[in-house]
């Protein structure tokens, strides 16, 4: 689950959410908007379903695996505030994510990628760790090395969308400022939270 390889669009169809952000899995997936099958299902979805549906959102969107996702779930349940939100706004710390979120990669595997080769440092510091929580005062910098200062420097100035706004974005010096912990409405990825809570809780 963490490493999906196969089709990208599938899963975006399957799950009916842009899942995947690359080029090719949006083309398709406006192409044929119905989940894949010879004709759409006859039957409603189970509640089991949509709670199962909701719960791979969240799985293939910040590419967590079955146990990752439980730690974050028992690591939420223990941290103040609604268990659900708690759950998404660690995903959304996630160092790969907040890579992604600042516009430095086109899609999150991109960003994770570049995380697990080595590409940035936080804090002055070496990490090749995606699943990494940021926080409060974090700076994360891409290394002034090789083509990494054009691959990325590139990808920023092509990026057509805006940083997250608990991020700061250093343009000119490639870098990254956590400003503020993300909040409920910072959260990326439409999805029923509560439900998965409830599947996970049983």
């Amino acid at each position: 689950m963490s490493r999906y390889t196969g089709p990208k669009a599938r899963i975006n169809r399957r799950l009916g959410a842009m899942i995947f952000e690359s080029a090719g899995a949006a083309k398709a997936s406006d192409r044929r908007p119905n989940a894949p099958g010879m004709a759409p299902p006859v039957r409603k979805m189970s509640t089991y379903g949509e709670s199962m549906r909701e719960k791979q959102k969240i799985k293939y969107y910040y590419g967590l695996g079955e146990r990752q996702l439980r730690r974050v779930f028992e690591h939420s349940k223990h941290a103040e505030g609604d268990t659900g939100t708690q759950m998404l706004v660690l995903c959304e710390r996630r160092l790969d994510s907040v890579v992604r979120l600042a516009g430095f990669t086109k899609t999150r595997p991109q960003a994770r990628q570049g995380v697990c080769h080595g590409h940035f440092t936080v804090n002055g510091r070496h990490c090749d760790v995606a699943s990494m929580t940021v926080r409060v005062g974090d700076v994360i910098h891409v290394k002034r090395r090789g083509g990494l200062t054009d691959l990325y420097g590139g990808n920023l100035a092509a990026f057509d969308g805006q940083a997250a706004d608990w991020l700061h974005v250093d343009s000119e010096r490639l870098m990254i400022t956590v400003t503020r912990l993300p909040a409920k409405e910072d959260v990326t990825l439409p999805v029923n939270v509560q439900m998965v809570v409830e599947l996970l809780s049983r």
